[in-house]
């Protein structure tokens, strides 16, 4: 019942983010916080227009004047749209300036970290059940490794499974980022969605990774982990790990509803030739279990001949088993760590294992973070070097294969790495480099 001209007044005491969320009240609401008049004076006040004597043609200036023009010739709400258009364009000039520094062995940006603080960047789950309903799980435990970062969250007051259909992974970031404190989760937000899960019957649909005397963890690609209270079949926890390559593009750039979509790679002229084969590639190997670093290694100038293509892959051998000069120890006892307000635990032989496969120009071609687990082998070890139970390590995706090979040395309590073969498709190659494999 109030007067519209008392409301816009009011409102024009307000910031940006307490109008944006005045907005959200109702339509009447929505439309009045759209007043170009309101908007104007804080992009005004925020952006000041620059002064300049001498007028260069390869320079644009832009002026604000608060004149009737500069109002009534433009629809409602252009000015809100235009104010927050560049804050998010200063925002992004930030992060650019940080992601550019590249590490040379992983070909990655140095200061990821960085780059996720000063974007606000963060991450929530939203279970749905099967009547509609959503349930959101926002706090969340970071650990930050060289290529990954990997994000759990737990609850006491879980949804039951029974009654859930889909996960939705999204990044969060505040639509008007403030540097100088934490973003607020009442304050305007934007969503990005990176993956979808589907967890109806999920311990039939998933890969069981294993487990210890509390949990049963379960597998969901890409890159999401499930852990299951053993007594009463609910979820514990969930674990999502996520590679920094194409991190910040997939939490930021997509929309509430659909995923962003990575542009296609530009070939460069080089040599590429189906009757030579990929040459001068690098693999920078990462295998963690949340607290824990098990390996990290660096490997370089792989290459694949024309005859290690079969079956519609391309076979680049990292560490051959007949050469013990390559031949990797991991540090300690492989196990994945997990943690609830009131329990915490390690599940052996499980863990987290990074990739990032780079191709001759220094790009990443392809990579992943992902659990995996550890599987006995039948086979027994005919190397003369080690005498050990065999073990298994794969991982599967649509762009490639890796295969790993280890031996458990008893006397001296470790694993050893003795053969790691990458497998790309031939269909991922092809696509890279306009070739035809």
């Amino acid at each position: 019942s109030m007067p519209s001209e008392m409301l816009m007044k009011i409102f024009s005491y307000l910031d940006a983010a307490s109008l944006l969320s005045v907005g959200c009240v109702n339509k009447h609401f929505y439309h009045l916080a759209n007043d170009n008049g309101i908007w104007l004076k804080i992009y005004s006040r925020c952006f000041r227009p620059k002064r300049t004597i001498w007028k260069m043609k390869s320079e644009q200036t832009e002026t604000v004047s608060l004149d009737c023009a500069a109002l009534h010739d433009r629809k409602p709400g252009y000015w809100k749209k235009e104010y927050i258009f560049k804050q998010i364009a200063a925002v992004k000039t930030r992060v650019m300036r940080l992601v550019k520094p590249v590490d040379p062995y992983t070909g990655l940006p140095c200061k990821n970290k960085e780059a996720i603080k000063a974007s606000g960047l963060s991450w929530m789950i939203v279970l749905k059940d099967k009547s509609g309903k959503e349930h959101i799980m926002e706090k969340a435990n970071l650990s930050f490794k060289d290529t990954s970062v990997t994000i759990l969250w737990y609850s006491t007051n879980w949804p039951c499974l029974d009654t859930l259909s889909t996960l939705k992974l999204f990044g969060v970031t505040p639509l008007l980022p403030d540097q100088s404190r934490d973003p607020s989760k009442n304050g305007p937000r934007r969503r990005s969605l990176i993956a979808e899960y589907h967890l109806a019957n999920l311990t039939e649909s998933s890969v069981a990774l294993g487990a210890d005397k509390l949990v049963q963890l379960f597998s969901l690609n890409p890159g999401l982990l499930v852990g299951l209270w053993k007594e009463k079949n609910e979820i514990a926890f969930v674990m999502a790990s996520l590679h920094y390559h194409q991190l910040l593009e997939r939490s930021t750039l997509g929309s509430a509803t659909v995923q962003y979509a990575l542009p296609p790679n530009k070939p460069v002229l080089d040599d590429v030739d189906p009757e030579y084969g990929l040459h001068d590639y690098s693999l920078h190997l990462d295998i963690h279990g949340g607290s824990c670093t098990y390996l990290c290694g660096t490997f370089k100038r792989l290459f694949c001949r024309k005859g290690d293509i079969a079956n519609g892959y391309l076979r680049i051998t990292v560490v051959s088993l007949k050469d013990n000069t390559k031949h990797l120890p991991l540090i300690g006892t492989p196990g994945l760590s997990w943690e609830t307000d009131a329990f915490k635990g390690n599940v052996k032989n499980c863990c987290m294992m990074d990739v990032t496969l780079l191709d001759e120009t220094g790009k990443t071609f392809w990579c992943f973070s992902a659990p995996v687990y550890m599987e006995p082998s039948s086979k027994t070890s005919s190397l003369y070097d080690y005498m050990g139970d065999i073990y298994t390590t794969d991982y599967a995706d649509s762009e490639g294969k890796v295969c790993v090979e280890l031996v458990w040395l008893e006397e001296t309590k470790e694993y050893f790495i003795v053969n790691l073969v990458l497998y790309i498709s031939t269909r991922k190659v092809n696509n890279w480099y306009g070739t035809n494999y």
